[in-house]
């Protein structure tokens, strides 16, 4: 066995490793790994206000770019896995990673001058000094190079211990999704519960610590199963092909489509040594790609009829992979606006709970970051319902199984994140005018009136985010398919950005001319939320205008097979 972060196993050994043996490591160590992550994100915007002081701006911009970060960086891991580390390597890194900036994030928590002073009235706190945030953007920096590492690797270094080329490997393969995902909401369900309620009502260290220990857990269990994973070597990055078909077509762009046809095009055929990669046929449309599988000069072949440089001949193949990432684009568009509409309910819409009564009994108050669970039992809900009611019911009336349609959950995805933001911005509304009515910092209205906008954002998640994934997964051939997870990780990604462009832009327009700024401040009652809601919800109906004129006819409409 060789030695590194990526250990190859000879092709005869390698299908003696990996299968169920190995699950109860792979499973432990991201159900550990999952708590630990979800416990800080869950209740980051209640840790930054109530101990750093950062006002509505500077917090949703710290959150929202963090969280781009977090969905951005797994792009980078993808690449780096697949052409440099492999799976393993890149998981044990991320995970080092992820365990240093928990215990940083655990040290501000418990070192009181690693943060500015406590702040008692609520109003006109120290903010915290530059190299105090340094401390805290350094602990928030490595737990996105961590969720990098992590996120592209880790369902699919669980495949990859099963033979995919057999039909028992199959058949493990759909189990262990099962396991995962369970393992997954069990993870959530502790995290949003026992975890946030240790952070707010007891104690941010004991908090912080629980998800630091569990991700020191997690690595342990990780490295126990060390001697029998099936290791994949780094087969290159399907990234850097794509890179070296736009360069390689910008080389050729003043060929013509007539010389285009007349010359031969490079297709070689796809290696049996790959048994994962699907030969794709050569398609129409997209000519410009084509020219950079045009062969121009014989010189540009060597004597075995191989390209002599990649950045100026590509394969048919090459060529396809990219003309598939462009077909899929205009639908993964419309799930951004989508997807910033779920990003409003883990800042703002907690910031909304911070300023409500939260009370359920005279001495228990409920943490403002249990919220977060309202959109996950949401989609859980709908899911078995959808599954054990809806289809059974449906398909016995009309005798054969009746799903609903890929674009129609689309379509229904994007109305729930509109109805989601008027929601929003209504209930917003009725609270500051009754916070001002009592002239109160914290409105005497319960925190319940939240619940509609939580679960909305929950059954916009159920429908598109479920249904994107479906369909790059559907769309892209099976050698793609982790390029399809890192490409949903960067919808996440730009939703969060834009979120944060349109946070600042707004603020920006409103107080230009010397106005009250709709978004700012600590107080959210001398805001104007409802406002902001309002235009989220508006550029929710031109998306949906969008799909039906645009991508709509790219997504299949009959039901799934």
């Amino acid at each position: 066995m060789e030695q590194g972060l990526s250990i190859p196993l000879s092709p005869h050994s390698q299908r003696k490793a990996g299968g169920w043996k190995s699950m109860p490591y792979i499973i432990g160590n991201e159900t550990f790994e999952k708590l630990a992550s979800m416990s800080i994100i869950a209740n980051i915007t209640v840790y930054l206000r109530t101990k750093y002081h950062l006002d509505g701006i500077l917090l949703v911009n710290v959150v929202t770019i963090w969280f781009g970060s977090s969905n951005f960086s797994p792009l980078l891991g993808a690449f780096i896995s697949d052409a440099y580390l492999g799976r393993f390597g890149t998981l044990l890194l991320g995970s080092f990673a992820s365990l240093l900036g928990m215990g940083v994030m655990t040290l501000t928590a418990a070192v009181p001058q690693l943060r500015p002073p406590t702040c008692y009235k609520g109003t006109d706190c120290v903010q915290p000094q530059k190299w105090q945030l340094g401390v805290l953007f350094t602990a928030l920096g490595l737990l996105a190079i961590g969720a990098g590492g992590i996120r592209p690797c880790n369902i699919a270094f669980g495949v990859d211990q099963f033979d995919l080329r057999t039909e028992k490997g199959k058949r493990d393969v759909e189990s262990f999704f099962d396991w995962y995902y369970l393992s997954f909401t069990i993870a959530l369900f502790i995290a949003f519960t026992i975890v946030v309620y240790v952070q707010t009502n007891i104690s941010w260290v004991v908090g912080l610590a629980i998800p630091t220990v569990c991700l020191a857990v997690s690595i342990f269990v990780f490295l126990l199963g060390t001697s029998i994973y099936y290791y994949m070597k780094p087969q290159g990055s399907v990234f850097t092909d794509l890179i070296k078909v736009a360069v390689a077509s910008i080389r050729k762009r003043n060929l013509t489509s007539k010389q285009v046809e007349e010359h031969e095009l490079y297709d070689p055929q796809v290696m049996e040594a790959e048994p994962l990669v699907t030969k794709l046929p050569h398609t129409d449309g997209l000519v410009c790609l084509d020219k950079a599988a045009v062969i121009t000069d014989p010189a540009e072949l060597d004597n075995e009829g191989v390209a002599r440089n990649g950045w100026k001949l590509c394969s048919v193949q090459q060529v396809e992979h990219l003309k598939c990432i462009i077909r899929v684009i205009p639908v993964w568009l419309a799930g951004i606006t989508c997807f910033t509409v779920m990003d409003q309910q883990g800042t703002f819409g907690v910031l909304q709970a911070l300023q409500m009564d939260r009370h359920i009994t005279h001495s228990f108050e409920v943490p403002p970051g249990l919220m977060g669970i309202g959109p996950m039992v949401t989609l859980s809900l709908w899911i078995i319902i959808y599954e054990r009611v809806i289809i059974p019911s449906a398909s016995k009336l009309a005798k054969k199984e009746v799903r609903l349609s890929m674009r129609t959950r689309m379509v229904i995805g994007i109305i729930m994140s509109i109805l989601c933001m008027v929601v929003a911005g209504t209930i917003e509304r009725q609270r500051r005018n009754k916070a001002l009515k009592d002239h109160s910092y914290a409105a005497s209205m319960s925190f319940a009136w939240l619940v509609p906008q939580f679960m909305l954002s929950g059954l916009t998640e159920a429908f598109m985010a479920i249904a994107i994934m479906e369909f790059l997964t559907m769309q892209l051939p099976q050698s793609m398919r982790t390029i399809a997870g890192s490409i949903f990780f960067l919808s996440l990604a730009f939703a969060s950005y834009i979120s944060t462009f349109v946070v600042n832009t707004i603020s920006y327009l409103t107080k230009r001319n010397g106005g009250e700024a709709w978004l700012g401040g600590h107080d959210l009652n001398i805001n104007r939320l409802d406002y902001y809601y309002y235009i989220i919800a508006l550029l929710g109906i031109l998306n949906l205008i969008y799909f039906f004129v645009f991508a709509g006819h790219r997504v299949p409409c009959g039901n799934p097979a």
